[in-house]
């Protein structure tokens, strides 16, 4: 656990106790004269104690108030120093068909097998990218499951962003998955590396670029797992929208990637072996300690209602006075 403040500066606030806390000593140096010009006792310190406290306290809690206090929270995970894992997502329009309006889009789907899959793998670093007619990574590799699954329910979605250029047919070109090991998306240091592709198949004719840059050295391993049937269709507006229409072949475009990258091919029926076959990838090896920041929470309101207990004090002393 560790105690930050965002806004130190303005902890200078708390400076101005010496005000209400002079002016107590003059105004008790006056009594004082007074009561010995009267020959009458002094106040005993445990009368006064309580007072110069409340005096002091509430703009030296006003003071660390301002300058925003942060409690921050650290856990220690263990992590896989060998390997890596990278899931990528089809984001194209075609993702968002289902077998109904009320029914489960496939990227929906892909969604809970992608979450399914990296809990099989905790100890691995695990990035997510999204694919359409281009890449984008969305998080790097990380061993912090909250990261991983704020990013794949939150931060990634059908067409956020957009493919870049607008087809008549399909928006997914598998080629563009050759820039994974050409743009060096893994650390250098990584023997064991896994690419878990999650896609309904559908593509724009592929293959040159795909079949150049799988396998390398050190290799990418290959899970794809394919999502979609004949039937489906997209029911974004609750009707059937008349412009789309699942491709055939589905299931032989995926083998086909699957042989061009070296790797082996899924259904989404089959998302339990898939999720063997990473793990049988991954296998055991070398981990190390990470630190990860926990959940942060902020004192400032906190602090600000204690202040109100040294002023309710004062109030009530006056008022009984």
């Amino acid at each position: 656990m560790d105690l930050t403040f965002l806004t130190p500066l303005a902890m200078i606030f708390a400076a101005s106790a010496l005000l209400p806390l002079g002016i107590y000593w003059f105004r008790e140096r006056r009594a004082d004269r007074i009561r010995s010009e009267l020959r009458l006792g002094e106040p005993s310190l445990r009368s006064r104690v309580p007072l110069v406290a409340a005096i002091a306290a509430a703009p030296l809690l006003l003071g660390i108030a301002a300058g925003q206090p942060v409690l921050g929270t650290e856990r220690s995970v263990p992590e896989r120093t060998d390997a890596e894992a990278f899931f990528v997502l089809d984001t194209s329009r075609s993702m968002l068909a289902s077998d109904g309006p009320e029914g489960a889009t496939r990227f929906d789907r892909a969604v809970e097998a992608a979450s399914a899959i990296h809990d099989r793998i905790p100890q691995v670093r695990s990035g997510i990218v999204s694919m359409t007619d281009r890449l984008l990574p969305h998080v790097l590799p990380t061993t912090d499951r909250r990261v991983f699954e704020a990013t794949l329910r939150r931060s990634i979605g059908v067409e956020l962003p957009p493919p870049a250029f607008t087809y008549s047919t399909h928006a997914t070109f598998y080629d563009i998955l050759a820039g994974i090991p050409q743009r060096r998306y893994f650390s250098p240091a990584v023997k064991k590396r896994v690419l878990v592709v999650l896609t309904d198949g559908e593509s724009r004719p592929f293959g040159a670029e795909l079949g150049r840059a799988f396998p390398g050295k050190p290799p990418i391993e290959t899970v794809l797992v394919r999502f979609g049937d004949i039937d489906e269709r997209i029911y974004e507006t609750g009707e059937s929208e008349g412009g789309y229409v699942p491709g055939k072949n589905g299931e032989a475009t995926i083998e086909r990637v699957a042989s061009l990258m070296g790797g082996r091919a899924f259904s989404e029926q089959d998302v339990s072996a898939a999720g063997d076959a990473v793990v049988d990838i991954v296998g055991e090896g070398a981990t190390s300690n990470r630190t990860i920041a926990g959940a942060r929470v902020a004192l400032m309101p906190w602090v600000t209602l204690a202040a109100l207990l040294p002023l309710g004090f004062l109030l009530w002393r006056r008022n009984r006075a």
